[in-house]
């Protein structure tokens, strides 16, 4: 088995609704801003070859925003999604499974494209297997007031409708071979952490329960979350298994930094080592 890291571009968001109760004047230290008080963030996904599988995981913003949406989060960047795929000499044909951590428009916008004259939706990977779980599929489908902006008809009902859908079953094993599935709800409903056996390690990847290094103290959690304490609870459990055991951390949304490990300290759990997924 391959892991591949597949960058697609960059885009921006408040510091402030980052790093929730945090003051600027302390998380500015990781994560400057820029005069509109906004942080660069990667949209950084995985990609597992193993065999004929070829399981992209999360799949990024994509590039059919609407442009009044668009223009708040500042997609920059050489890298694409499908630039990054066609890289490594592959094509969105040969993608076999997309696997969505959670349905937020940042993580699986690049599941669905439009069509040559843009006059019509399609999946970005036709020969693909769709993966949610369903209590995650309801919560998007069915949105809070709070969340409504995050989960976008557009990336989610074209899915459905394609009959390429499947979920997970979250009182089941995970239906791949290759990773297991942390299933966690404090960032939104039942998002899904994979967790990896590679190389003789374990690796995770963090989707939103960890969206950077600058992430790491327990305070640091993301005003975006719908339930803070719980993310709070669950990255205090989830950081003292890392520290333990010595399992890489693959990073979403860090814009310097791919993969971690990290420690215990006198300061509690902070980062030991940050590399890159080749390193490994």
């Amino acid at each position: 088995m391959k892991l591949h890291s597949i960058e697609t571009g960059f885009f921006k968001l408040d510091g402030g609704a980052m790093f929730g109760v945090v003051p600027k004047v302390i998380w500015q230290k990781t994560n400057p801003a820029d005069e509109n008080n906004l942080c660069t963030w990667a949209m950084r996904c995985l990609l597992i070859e193993d065999g004929a599988k070829l399981i992209l995981i999360d799949t990024g913003m994509g590039n059919k925003m609407d442009p009044k949406l668009a223009k708040h989060y500042y997609l920059h960047g050489d890298a694409s999604l499908h630039k990054s795929i066609q890289g490594l000499g592959f094509t969105s044909n040969d993608i076999t499974d997309v696997f969505h951590t959670h349905l937020h428009f940042d993580h699986c916008g690049g599941s669905i494209n439009f069509n040559l004259d843009r006059s019509k939706l399609e999946l970005a990977f036709p020969n693909a297997k769709y993966w949610t779980n369903p209590d995650h599929y309801k919560w998007a489908t069915e949105p809070n007031a709070r969340e409504k902006a995050s989960f976008l008809k557009e990336n989610i009902n074209p899915i459905a409708e394609s009959g390429q859908l499947h979920f997970t079953q979250i009182e089941e094993a995970s239906p791949f071979t290759q990773f297991e599935i942390i299933y966690v709800n404090g960032h939104t409903d039942k998002m899904m952490l994979p967790v990896i056996k590679y190389k003789g390690k374990t690796l995770v990847y963090m989707a939103d329960l960890l969206p950077s290094v600058g992430h790491l103290p327990l305070p640091y959690v993301m005003g975006y979350d719908t339930r803070p304490l719980i993310t709070l609870e669950e990255k205090a459990h989830f950081l003292q298994e890392a520290a333990d055991k010595e399992y890489i951390l693959f990073l979403e949304h860090d814009a310097q930094h791919e993969c971690i490990t990290v420690k215990h300290t006198d300061h509690g759990i902070r980062l030991a080592e940050a590399f890159t997924l080749a390193d490994i």
